[in-house]
């Protein structure tokens, strides 16, 4: 049976984290799909056809590794896609509450799937897309945070 994980995620921009975490979970399943979600209220720098197509482009040398956007439910997302597995992301320990909260919510939601979590690799551990926007915003560096496509597209984005 092929085991299909889908990674959602607002990836507002695509951090070094994110791929860290994609690459990793692609040697485990049979296929990662990272799903980018439109999520409009958390006002992001790109749109979501901006974000599917950094990631495509960030992600393009890995295998087993889709790039889609959704704007619906997730678990509706999940099983458009005959996943059955939800990946999400563990940075800190803050992250845990949240993210427990929402893996009981969509087993509640879809019994089927289960959700996985991971931890980057710690040298990406510390990075969040909200913070790399607000460097980037700020006027900073970004380089060793994204991935040098996606430096360059928040900087003509920032311009």
């Amino acid at each position: 049976m092929r085991v299909i994980a889908l990674y959602p995620g607002t990836f507002d921009p695509i951090t070094n984290g994110h791929t860290d975490l994609v690459r990793r979970a692609a040697g485990l399943f049979d296929e990662v799909i990272v799903a980018v979600a439109a999520n409009p209220q958390k006002k992001p720098l790109f749109n979501m056809a901006e974000r599917v197509e950094l990631a495509r482009s960030v992600l393009a040398n890995t295998k087993g590794v889709r790039v889609v956007g959704f704007d619906n439910l997730l678990v509706d997302c999940v099983r458009s896609h005959h996943a059955k597995v939800i990946l999400r992301g563990l940075r800190a320990a803050s992250d845990f509450e949240y993210e427990f909260q929402l893996a009981g919510m969509n087993r509640r939601l879809a019994p089927e799937v289960e959700t996985v979590f991971m931890t980057p690799s710690e040298q990406e551990m510390f990075i969040s897309a909200s913070l790399v926007k607000e460097i980037a915003l700020l006027g900073g560096n970004v380089a060793d945070f994204v991935d040098a496509r996606v430096a360059a597209a928040m900087a003509a984005k920032i311009r």
